[in-house]
């Protein structure tokens, strides 16, 4: 897989490229990512790349010139998927995570300012939002959507440290984890994780996922209910 990242502010992408998973992931060539400062793409003197809005207001917008002449410079874009990310979008889930780890390239607008000409809007695939709340920047984002994806890239994640199991699979939250000490300050692990009893362990952490969903995620809940009719 491809990701080609357009910011504002580079630096930011640094330790988060380089370390744990994702790092390893580019080490072993399993992922490519670049990031491209499309300030350098601006044609004014100052290297300016937004101005104030048509029709007055608060805040600056994002000008879409330096924006599209730094998409078309990528090579392959016109085949590329082209996210945008936006608290207008579409909320981002492990599903879609799953879908767009299939893809071979994809390309990520960070914004900044008040907002994005709406002309931008239209050099764009998809808009995806990762919650309901405003960041100062794009740059969160993108790295939210890098890391869900890149993870579930075969090879990326050992056999062992399997993201099948992960929360939101199947609509259902992850059960809970023990390790030692099997005692801690009077609270114990239940007998049932030490039993060594296969069958058992695994109908625990069905049952817990379960009852933890519906507690912590009603609406998940009921979509499981109403894919496999659980009670």
């Amino acid at each position: 897989m491809r990701i080609d990242v357009l910011t504002l502010f580079p630096k930011m992408f640094d330790g988060f490229l380089s370390e744990s998973i994702l790092g390893k992931a580019i080490d072993n060539n399993l992922v490519e990512i670049k990031i491209i400062n499309y300030r350098e793409f601006s044609k004014s003197k100052h290297k300016k790349v937004d101005d104030s809005p048509y029709g007055g207001g608060p805040g600056m917008v994002l000008c879409v010139e330096p924006v599209y002449d730094a998409l078309m410079s990528i090579k392959g874009q016109e085949k590329a998927l082209k996210i945008l990310v936006t608290p207008q979008g579409k909320t981002f889930h492990q599903e879609k995570a799953y879908e767009l780890r299939d893809k071979e390239h994809i390309i990520i607008l960070c914004g900044h300012y008040e907002g994005y000409d709406e002309r931008i809007r239209d050099l764009f695939d998809l808009e995806v939002s990762i919650g309901d709340y405003v960041l100062t920047g794009g740059e969160i984002a993108a790295m939210a959507l890098i890391d869900s994806i890149t993870r579930l890239i075969p090879k990326v994640i050992n056999k062992d440290e399997s993201h099948i199991f992960d929360s939101f699979n199947d609509y259902l939250l992850e059960h809970p984890h023990y390790t030692r000490p099997s005692e801690f300050r009077g609270k114990k692990v239940p007998d049932v994780l030490i039993s060594g009893n296969h069958k058992l362990i695994k109908e625990w952490r069905e049952n817990e996922s379960i009852k933890r969903t519906k507690e912590r995620r009603i609406d998940l809940y009921n979509k499981y209910r109403e894919e496999h009719g659980d009670e």
